[in-house]
This record gives structure tokens, C-alpha cells and sequence, in this order.
């Protein structure tokens, strides 16, 4: 008498997965006091659906403030409403108004957001709010701060949750 057998796992996680996304922000530039609009890319490369890396690249209007920063990510729940805090460092580009000059500068950035999953890779990023500290401005530290919106796409990884079968 012969028997085979395999239990199917009670559940497993997404696994490691890269999403990328585009973005548009408007952010309080915190020089001359004025909201500027602005456009963005970003990839988070999770190594679960709690924990990753976001790296984003975004640039704002005159005056031009354009910055790339990287850091950790920390998601609440892996469906639906997606909430979820970063803590990004990096560089920022001024470019000064009427061609004054350019500087570039370290820039720390702390943030939280909300995404929506939609299906299994499309992903809607509601609202991320991100406060800039650029330390070593030119003329005394600036924070610019705004709120970001966005889609973006799982292009690596696994796409759902696998639950046994009853």
C-alpha cells in the first residue's frame, strides 16, 4: 500500500517584489513661500509586504528643487488601504531663480502615505505627505514639505496571498 501526501501551506506571504510608480506633488517650497507644482518616479522594493526600500526621484518647479532620496518603508496592512511611514536621506538640486546659481545639498525627509491596491499589481498612491529638512541651505535651513499622489505598477514578485484550501 502506497500513499502520498502534501499539505498545501496555511498561508504564505507576498515574498520579495519591486513596485514603480509615477507621481505628481505639490509641495510649499519653503523659498519665497510658494506652492509648486511637481512630477516624480518611484520603486519600492519590498522584502515583504511589511518592510522595504523606497527610492524616489522628484522634481518641483521654480524655483526647481529637484531631489533623490532613499530609505526605509514600513507598511500596516498588505490589502486594500495600504498605510505606511518612510524615513528617506539623499540629495537636493536648487536652482536659484534668475539664474543666481545652483547648489546641491543633503536632504532628510520623513514621511507617511496611504496607497490602494487595485486588483494584484496596480496600486493608486492616495495621498503621501513628506516633510524636507535641507539642512545646509545657503542661506539657513529650509523645509519644504508637501503631498503627493500617484499610480504605480508590481512589476517583480509575487502577486497575492496563497490561502489553503478547506
Amino acid at each position: 500500500m502506497h500513499a502520498d501526501a502534501q499539505a498545501l501551506p496555511a498561508g504564505t506571504g507576498t515574498g520579495m517584489y519591486v513596485i514603480v510608480g509615477g507621481t505628481f506633488s505639490e509641495f510649499q517650497s519653503d523659498y519665497g513661500k510658494k506652492d509648486i507644482p511637481g512630477g516624480g518616479i518611484f520603486v519600492d522594493t519590498n522584502l515583504d509586504w511589511r518592510w522595504g526600500l523606497e527610492t524616489e526621484a522628484r522634481r518641483i518647479q521654480y524655483p526647481r528643487q529637484t531631489t533623490l532620496l532613499t530609505g526605509p518603508r514600513w507598511s500596516f496592512r498588505a490589502k486594500g488601504l495600504v498605510p505606511y511611514v518612510k524615513v528617506l536621506v539623499g540629495g537636493g538640486r536648487f536652482d536659484f531663480p534668475y539664474g543666481y546659481g545652483v547648489g546641491n545639498y543633503f536632504v532628510f525627509a520623513p514621511g507617511a502615505g496611504v496607497d490602494l491596491r487595485l486588483g494584484q499589481r496596480w496600486r493608486v498612491r492616495l495621498a503621501d505627505f513628506e516633510y524636507q529638512d535641507w539642512p545646509g541651505f545657503t542661506y539657513g535651513a529650509i523645509h519644504p514639505y508637501g503631498v503627493t499622489a500617484g499610480i504605480s505598477f508590481q512589476f517583480l514578485g509575487a502577486t497575492r496571498t496563497k490561502m489553503s484550501r478547506q
